[in-house]
Formats: C-alpha cells, structure tokens, sequence
C-alpha cells in the first residue's frame, strides 16, 4: 500500500473507510504542563522541544514514516514555520504560522483550514516517509497540540509536496462539496451515490413504559444512515427516552443513551449539526457506517415514571446495505454513554475505558459545573493512554474541541457547530459548556486496550461537576461497564444560584455611559467600570434567566469615586438607592440588591445611576441570582 496525500485525504470524505481496523499509532506533541500544572503555553516553557543557537524553536521532530493529522492552536502568529521534511537541510516549505489557518493559503484551504470558537485548526495531512522536523523562527509560542499518527515499520509513503497535482486537487474540492452538505442534505448525498441502498421507513407512537422497534434484520448487513423526527419532540430538562441498538445478539448493546444525548442535544435542547451526527431541519440524523455479522436490532425505549407523560409519534427512516462486515478488517459501531452526576475529587471523567482491538472515533460531552460562577472546570486536559502508553494529552478542555477562549466574546461563548468539531452550548449564568468532535482521518487505533479521559478543573480534577458523554468507536466487541439510563441521571440539571459577568452581558444604555474592562478581582472573569453621568441608565437582558423568583446580590467594588444606584423593572423601582462609596476601595462580594421576579414580561432590569460631587464610578464583577424557595 502507498500512503501518499490522496489515500489520507480520501478518509476525510470516504465514510465507508470508518470501520477499517487500521495498524496506525497515534500519538500528540503538545504544550501541556508536564508537572501537571496548569501553564499549558501561557508562558512558553512547554511551548518547544529545544530552543536553536540563533533562538529559534523546534517544535515538533518525529522520525517516520507517519502523517500529521492535525495542528491547532488557539494562539497564532505571523512567524514563519519551517517545514523540514526527510532530512532536509533546507526547508522543504515554509508558511506563515496564521496562513496554516487562513483557509486561503494553497494547499491549506477551508473547509480542512480554518478557526472558530477561539480555535485554529489545520486537518491537511502532512505524509512524510522519514522524518518532518517544524521550526519556527520566532521566539516564543504558546499553545498548541500537533496530532501524528505512526504507520508501520516499512510502509511506503509518499512525502507530502506543497504542488498538488490533479487527483490531489480534486479531491480537496470533493471534500469541501461533502462537508458543506450536512445535515440531511449529506443523507441525500449519501443515498444517490449507492443503488444497492434499501430503505426502510415507519411510523411509531410511542407510549411510557412501553418500546418499539426501529429496525431489525436475522442477516448480516450494515446501517448506513439513521434518521429519527421530529427532533424537537426529545427536546426538554427530562429525557425520557431512550436509543438502544444491539449487533448480533451480544449481551451488552452496542448503543444504550437517552435519544437527546446521542444524537449532541445539549442541556435540553437539539445543539449538534456535525458531518456524520446530529440534529438539523427537526430531524435527528447518523451516518456512521454500522456493519454487523448476523442480526441487528434498533429499538427506542420510552421510560416511565415522570409526571404529565403522553404518547409520543415519530417517524424513523433507516438506510442499510447487504454488505457483509469484513471480520478481519472491520470494527463493529458503538457508543458509550457515561454520565457522572456527582464528579469524585481526584477522579477524571472517563469517555472510554475498553479492552479489544478498535479505534476511537468521536467524543460529545455535556459539561455542567456544580459550583456556580465561571467554567474553570474546562480548565482540564484531556489524556489518552494507547495499549499500555500515554500517548496524547491535552492543553484544556476546549482546545481539546479544536477551540479557545471560553468565556470571551466571539470565541468560546456560545453554540456553534463545524463538520469536525464544535461548541454544543456556553451560559455563564449556568455554569455550563459542551462540546464534540470526530475523528476521521486522525481515528485513534488501538490493538489491546485504550483509557480516554478527561478533567474537571485545572489541578487535581477538583472542580465539582456534572458530565455526560458519549463516546464513539469501532470495535471487536462492545465496553463492558455499560451504564443504564435512568429517569435520575439522564435529567437536565439547573443549578438554584446562578451568575452574570458583565464580560458576555447583553446590555443596552442610555445617557453618558463609557466602560473599560479589567482582570483584576479574582472573579475568574472581567471586571467592568463604568464611568457614568447622572441620570444613566443600563439595562441588563435576563433572556437566560429561567422564569421564577429570586433574591438578587452584587459582587462590586466599593471606592472613592463610586456612585449610587438603584434597580427598576421597567418604570417601576424595586431596590433602595444603594451605595458604592467608601472612603477606601474595598470588595463586597454579595450586597443584596433586591427580590425580583423573571417572568414573560419581565426579562429585563435596569440600573438607574445617580452621581453626586464627580462620584461618577461603578465596578461591577458579577450579578447573582438565587432562586428563592431553592
């Protein structure tokens, strides 16, 4: 076999290759804090390999012959990087850190190359067949991962050259026509390109306590497509019902998860528009390719015991093919639901723990912090350890989703989804974040044994928290420390107190309001002065406050120059006129304001300066809401 950059390209568009057991090891160079710190590239002391005699940084040196999958990073910069590939004296190319992202530099083109969500990835494959050695000329870095993959000793490769020739070409472009096709435009694609297809249709009214069959064949064959509507009758804090798929009559099902988590909803709301799974149009989809031996059984499970349950109808729609699994060659498809409702300090969150031979290829998780203020709980690594080894670890919980940033304007603040990878959800007020990603072209192989976990918290897994996830794999068998679904752990958490930073607050002014932002007070988030007349006003959304009724607190600083303040719903006050000024600048981290209630018609609150003797000031660092009667 050659493995040359049309063989590793074709993987990122040829879905059938998904279940093909492969002899790569994968394996990561990152920036991570190797005494289990959290410096992962804030200074740069991880951020090299060695540093050179005229100060420039190698940064990854790997003999081969192997690929490189995947670069990412969430800091770039306009240094060069050398490319010095097989033992080149003299570059073999050289790119500007930033166009590796750009999406415009030849070959390194969107939709492979781009950045979002605070993260700069690159999945063109970088094939060399002796060694690739990377310098970069400036003279210092922070962050990134670089993901490689070994192939075995002798392979024949083809060194990556930056002159694609046509083939090459075309396939860059067949990718960029795939991947923009998502959602169910991509099972349409996937239907017309097969005339063996079947198609399998039905109508089910599902009822509590009771289960019904999606699908099921007495001979061996593979699902191709999986499509269940509509999407948002799973939508909801209470997640009732259940997907379980079971291959060949194995004791252990190959899927057992409430429908909303496999399918990426996030907190109770359809999130995930992936290449090969989610939900987009109302219409729950997956097609990842699911071969199995001699029977296959596609069921969905309606749990019982919630009040005000009803009959529920859907529609199912199921692509499968006669082609028999290759034994040798192909994993069979499974999902591994884990849900920790409660962390144990100390204890990582484990996506995967599983003996056998297979490769990993996906991971969505659900991320819910149990003390409220800011996310630090992403703050924690992910690490993988293939058959014995450690052989990759992360730089942080959303750079393991190809992002950066959280908690900062347009990076990782919301939801957004890519084909690869994405953001499922970011609410401060919550406490709460998620995220997934897909492993094509950088599937991680494993032949006895693979342990994926990853971190609550940027020290000790101490931050408390609430996961759940769902790994996805191709294997010779299914994890044996399958969890069950029910109606307690599978239910949406909503926390009782809940926080507003004024760094992602949606506000609308009016009269003479100018602010400066600051990390200063040990918020875990910025700090907002706002320098004001008299008679101002800002008005704060509370769109992500649920409705009811709560006591309302301020974390602010109290100074010389600060002004008074009082809080109004529309034209109606409900607070005192408080005070900020203190002879010395001093910290009240929870002045109670007033009660108020979140309702339909009351979505908002204002606060109304008033300034007196050049006290013009207000230094907020957060708002607090604690749900009265919690």
């Amino acid at each position: 076999m050659l493995y040359d950059l049309n063989y590793e390209l074709a993987a990122l568009y040829d879905f059938d290759r998904l279940p093909v057991y492969t002899s790569s090891v994968s394996a990561q160079v990152s920036t991570y804090d190797t005494t289990g710190g959290n410096d992962d590239g804030f200074g740069g002391k991880y951020s090299f390999l060695r540093r050179n005699s005229d100060s420039t940084l190698v940064i990854f040196d790997v003999q081969g012959p192997a690929v490189i999958d995947r670069i990412w990073t969430p800091t770039p910069t306009d240094d060069t990087l050398d490319f010095f590939l097989d033992g080149a004296v003299k570059p073999t190319f050289s790119i500007k850190y930033s166009d590796l992202f750009s999406g415009e530099k030849f070959p390194f083109v969107a939709p492979l190359c781009g950045n979002q969500i605070g993260g700069f990835y690159c999945y063109l494959p970088i094939p060399f067949a002796k060694r690739c050695k990377i310098v970069c000329r400036g003279k210092k870095l922070q962050f990134h991962q670089i993901q490689y993959r070994m192939y075995e000793t002798g392979a024949t490769v083809k060194t990556f050259n930056m002159e694609l020739n046509d083939d090459e070409t075309k396939t860059l472009k067949k990718i960029k026509s795939i991947w923009e096709a998502r959602g169910t435009e991509l099972g349409k694609v996937l239907a017309e390109s097969s005339s063996s297809w079947k198609e399998e249709t039905d109508e089910i009214v599902l009822a509590p306590g009771k289960s019904s069959t999606v699908f099921e064949s007495d001979k061996g064959g593979r699902i191709m497509a999986l499509e269940i509507s509509p999407a948002a009758v799973f939508e909801g804090l209470v997640k009732t019902i259940d997907i379980k798929i079971t291959w060949d009559n194995e004791k252990i099902p190959a899927v057992y998860s409430p429908v909303a988590d496999f399918f990426g909803f996030a907190f109770g709301t359809s999130s995930m528009q992936s290449l090969l799974l989610g939900s987009k149009d109302n219409i729950n989809y997956c097609y990842f390719p699911m071969p199995y031996d001699n029977h296959c059984k596609v069921e969905l499970m309606y749990r019982a015991g919630e009040p005000d349950q009803g009959v529920i109808k859907i529609k199912t729609r199921v692509l499968y093919s006669d082609a028999l699994r290759d034994r040798d060659r192909e994993g069979k498809f499974y999902a591994h639901w884990n849900k920790i409702a409660k962390s144990e300090k100390g204890k990582a969150h484990v996506f995967l723990s599983k003996e056998g031979r297979g490769h990993y290829v996906g991971s969505i998780l659900q991320a819910q912090g149990l003390k409220a203020g800011m996310t630090y709980f992403f703050e924690g690594d992910d690490s993988t350890v293939v058959d014995g080894v450690m052989q990759l670890h992360g730089t942080g919980s959303e750079d393991y989703f190809n992002g950066g940033w959280y908690a900062m304007l347009d990076r990782w603040d919301g939801k957004v989804s890519l084909p690869l990878h994405g953001s499922l959800d970011y609410s401060l007020p919550f406490c709460r974040t998620g995220g997934y990603r897909l492993y094509l072209s950088d599937k991680i192989s494993f032949k006895k044994y693979i342990f994926h976990s990853i971190e609550h918290g940027p020290r000790g897994n101490a931050f408390p928290v609430d996961y759940t996830s769902l790994a996805l794999f191709y294997a010779d068998g299914p994890a044996t420390d399958v969890l069950k679904p029910t109606n307690e752990l599978s239910n949406v958490f909503v926390p009782d107190t809940l926080m507003i930073y004024p760094q992602l607050m949606n506000v609308t002014t009016s009269g003479s309001i100018d602010f400066r932002s600051a990390w200063k007070y040990n918020t875990g988030g910025e700090s907002f002065t706002y320098t004001t007349e008299n008679n101002s006003w800002l008005r704060i959304s509370m769109d992500e406050i649920p409705e009811g009724e709560y006591a309302l607190y301020m974390d602010l600083i109290k100074k010389p120059d600060g002004c008074d303040f009082s809080l109004w719903q529309r034209q109606t006050r409900i607070s005192p006129v408080l005070r900020t000024n203190s002879p010395h600048e001093q910290r009240d981290e929870g002045l109670y304001v007033c009660d108020l209630n979140v309702g339909e018609l009351t979505k908002t609150i204002t606060i109304r300066f008033s300034v007196h003797e050049k006290k013009n000031s207000f230094l907020l660092n957060r708002l607090i809401f604690v749900k009265k009667g919690g």
